[in-house]
């Protein structure tokens, strides 16, 4: 266990160093605009920020909680008080924490947001992390909510394999299964036939047909094609099997853009924002430019396959990064 988290810090601090050093541009939509204010370098601690309180939230599971903490220490690092984390359940209890002001703010992902509590049709959600952010802000500023802008990182559904198939058939992007599809089974959660992020848009927008749809529990995801019972099964882009075992498993890039923008955003209210100052701001965006993909699955894999503690681990990113010393 020892031997595997050693590399797993050491593969961190390299793949942040090497994009902070190359000035990180927002990759969850594979486009070169860049959609954070000014940042980088030490996180300066500013005294007047010692007489903000803040409580920060978070929904449930590994990566929301790893987040919380990254997002939490980078307040704290600013000279903000941070009286306490709070894990939530479903992001509809976390909204309603934030309006009630339980919390301070808490991290969302702008898929989620527009989908389930503006009710756009998961088709209508731009795949353009850009776009999709700005739509999600002005709709949650009819709420009297705000929202920061988005992480580097998408955490989205995707199609994966294992590397071995990709290779026997040449895959590389979801268009690529054109011409096989039909002879290959895919697996995925019970409601994937629905989606359009899942086998209704590998249907509907790419125009692929496969030989067998089978539903499986979301936690069997990585079994199905361990044993052979899937040639592709519905992963997520930031699970921490990727990172884990990188030579074992990859996922196809969505080279259509069908499935939905699935960056973080930071959503807290102008009552806070007024109140904290614009360090408040600046901290989240500026804490968010080492989290990549292949970061976010890194830290996912520390805690939630290594069993580290997530307030360690995000201790170390803030670190590795540069953000706290």
């Amino acid at each position: 266990m020892r031997t595997t988290s050693k590399r797993a810090r050491t593969a961190i601090a390299v793949l942040l160093a090497l994009f902070l050093s190359l000035g990180v541009a927002a990759c969850g939509s594979d486009d070169d605009d860049d959609t954070t204010s000014e940042g980088g370098g030490a996180i300066v601690s500013n005294p007047d920020n010692g007489k903000v309180t803040l409580t920060v939230g978070s929904k449930n599971f590994t990566e929301q909680i790893v987040l919380g903490e990254v997002y939490a220490q980078a307040l704290e690092a600013a000279g903000y008080k941070v009286d306490k984390r709070l894990n939530l359940g479903s992001e509809t209890v976390a909204r309603q924490a934030v309006k009630s002001n339980q919390i301070s703010g808490y991290p969302e992902y702008v898929s989620t947001a527009l989908t389930s509590f503006f009710e756009v049709e998961p088709e209508e959600v731009p795949a353009d992390a850009s776009e999709a952010y700005e739509e999600a802000k002005a709709d949650f500023e009819k709420e009297d909510l705000t929202a920061f802008p988005p992480t580097p990182f998408a955490s989205a559904n995707a199609v994966g394999t294992l590397k071995k198939t990709a290779e026997e058939r040449d895959l590389k992007t979801v268009s690529d299964l054109e011409g096989q599809s039909e002879e290959m089974t895919l697996y995925g959660s019970p409601e994937c036939r629905q989606r359009i992020d899942c086998l209704a848009g590998l249907e509907k927008l790419y125009g692929l047909e496969f030989q067998k749809f089978v539903p499986v529990d979301i936690g069997l995801r990585y079994t199905v094609l361990d044993k052979g019972q899937a040639d592709l099964s519905i992963l997520f882009t930031t699970d921490p099997q990727l990172s884990a075992q990188a030579d074992k498993y990859v996922i196809l890039e969505d080279d259509k853009e069908v499935f939905p923008a699935g960056n973080v955003i930071w959503v807290t209210t102008p009552e806070v924002v007024e109140e904290a100052g614009p360090d408040y701001e600046k901290t989240i965006v500026q804490v968010q430019e080492g989290l990549t993909l292949k970061v976010m699955q890194e830290l996912g894999a520390r805690v939630e396959l290594e069993k580290e503690p997530a307030a360690k681990v995000a201790a170390e990113y803030l670190e590795s990064a540069g953000y706290t010393g």
